[in-house]
């Protein structure tokens, strides 16, 4: 299955759409992702507090509550303020398991006035599952949510 990342795109902005509250956004922002990408098995946020990042809205399995910035594939995006696509977790040095049975991930960092204020965390049991294309569509649409960030 091909993911339509401007149809994604369309309907991420119909459900932004009139709407200020930040976790509301992320919220539906995760329900998209959740209904919408194939071969997943988690698909969330982690919000910046400090020098860690904080569990957000997501859809999957209980997850991880708090990752140090610099740490795992989440806190290397948040720090580098660059997308990590990681076709192997486990060759990943630092990675963090939240769930043993993911495989591959793609974390994007979210920016508001080139300080990241969090990040798009997906995961896959699939290796390799995420391509190019899924990174620069899952860019857009962080690009999208850092529009609607109240900061």
């Amino acid at each position: 299955m091909t993911v339509c990342y401007d149809t994604l795109k369309l309907q991420l902005q119909g459900l932004l759409e009139g709407e200020s509250d930040w976790i509301a956004n992320l919220a539906n922002a995760s329900a998209l992702l959740w209904m919408s990408l194939p071969d997943i098995n988690w698909v969330g946020f982690y919000l910046r507090r400090g020098d860690q990042l904080v569990l957000g809205p997501f859809q999957g399995k209980p997850a991880c509550t708090r990752i140090a910035m610099g740490v795992g594939v989440c806190g290397t995006a948040a720090t580098a303020n660059q997308s990590q696509r990681v076709a192997d977790v486990h060759q990943f040095d630092g990675h963090i398991a939240c769930d043993t049975a993911s495989n591959s991930e793609l974390v994007v960092p979210i920016a508001n006035n080139d300080q990241v204020v969090a990040v798009l965390d997906i995961d896959s049991p699939q290796f390799g599952r995420f391509s190019e294309a899924d990174q620069q569509g899952m860019e857009q649409l962080a690009a999208l949510l850092a529009k609607v960030y109240p900061g």
